[in-house]
């Protein structure tokens, strides 16, 4: 069956958590071969990491050409007792599809293959008529993990092969309350980092032979936290600098420790490039260190650049066949955390939108059906518009 709920439930059927595949991979080859696809399987590894398999799929060989972006590995169940229908069942129930992935993201993946194939079926088994235009399809098993070997090498390889993309659909749950509410047209970036402040160890009852470093990073953290990064942008809201813990290492009560440290992350508008927003937070640490605080920012790598995707025909085209089938005219929206539309952001403009939200990564993760139709028929408004 190829319709977007019996994928679905072939896809969470494979119990796929990070980094595993466990033939979700093999679902979508088998039918997108048979529907006329050239489909590569392709696998990435690097040294400290798992091997992740990949899938790129294509139909057609010339522009304009629009990719089905998307991941079929996802987090694990949790508890699975707790879960009313089996995590990796795939169960229908009372208009609901359960299991893990259903929303994040192999629901949205049934739908972009359901609707293609619908498309293709209506236009002689190619994009256009004329035979014109490409779709394809770009699926990794790696998001929900270190994203190291999946999206953003499996774009290094189709580029070395001369695959060019136009535009990007990414099926990620972008809608918050009801299909139809949210497209994400962007995302901040992210940049993490470590801040030390060094002191002198000595014991708590002589404190004039030691420098404790406990007060020091506590006036830095206000002083790093309390002042804004900027005010926001015309896409974005503003940036926030927030420290996830505070850590000595040190057991014992009657020693003053040498060194402090905290971590931190801050999501960054389009305000600042990567370096830009080091340079600044290091010129406020020195400013709040004055001569006597010793202290230094160890910056975590990062592959998680902010990137927007401005209104334009596009955009206009994806809310018209969203308004067409919900009813609704979504926000333009770039809230959220990162996904592998950062990657896909440097190859072409990129929009997500997919199911809604609000059970992903949830225990009974779960969308309904309706839902899965809605999709589907958005986004063959999309490849209606888009091939025209």
């Amino acid at each position: 069956m190829t319709d977007a709920l019996s994928i679905a439930r072939d896809l969470i059927r494979c119990p796929s958590v990070t980094p595993a595949d466990a033939g979700a991979l093999g679902v979508l080859e088998n039918v997108l071969k048979a529907a006329g696809f050239t489909c590569h399987r392709v696998t990435f590894s690097e040294p400290g990491t798992a091997d992740v398999d990949n899938l790129y799929a294509r139909i057609g060989t010339e522009a304009p050409h629009i990719t089905f972006a998307g991941h079929t590995d996802v987090v694990p169940p949790g508890d699975e007792s707790a879960w009313s229908h089996g995590a990796f069942s795939g169960e229908v129930k009372d208009g609901f599809l359960y299991g893990r992935g259903a929303v994040d993201m192999k629901g949205g993946i049934a739908c972009s293959v359901a609707a293609v194939l619908e498309h293709l079926a209506a236009n002689r088994g190619m994009p256009r008529q004329d035979g014109k235009g490409s779709v394809s399809f770009l699926i990794t098993g790696d998001e929900e993990d270190v994203s190291i070997n999946g999206t953003i090498k499996l774009l290094q390889w189709a580029a070395a092969r001369g695959e060019k993309f136009d535009h990007c659909v990414l099926g990620e749950p972008s809608n918050v309350e009801v299909l139809g509410d949210t497209i994400k047209v962007g995302r901040r970036g992210s940049q993490s980092g470590t801040l030390y402040v060094d002191g002198v160890q000595g014991h708590v009852a002589y404190p004039h032979r030691a420098t404790n470093p406990v007060p020091d990073i506590s006036r830095l953290i206000v002083a790093l936290s309390d002042e804004p990064l900027d005010h926001g942008s015309a896409q974005f809201q503003a940036s926030n600098l927030e420290f996830v813990s505070v850590d000595v290492g040190n057991p014992a009560f009657n020693v003053i420790p040498g060194q402090a440290r905290a971590r931190f992350n801050i999501r960054y508008n389009d305000n600042h490039t990567q370096d830009s927003l080091r340079r600044l937070v290091e010129e406020r640490l020195a400013k709040a260190c004055g001569n006597r605080i010793r202290a230094r920012i160890a910056w975590e790598q990062s592959n998680s650049d902010v990137f927007v995707t401005k209104p334009g025909p596009f955009t206009d085209l994806a809310v018209a066949a969203i308004e067409e089938v919900t009813g609704r005219k979504p926000e333009l929206s770039t809230s959220g955390g990162t996904s592998d539309a950062r990657f896909i952001s440097s190859s072409c403009p990129v929009i997500e939108f997919g199911l809604v939200g609000q059970t992903m990564h949830q225990v009974n993760e779960r969308t309904t059906v309706v839902d899965l139709e809605k999709l589907t028929k958005v986004y063959r408004g999309i490849l209606a518009r888009y091939f025209a």
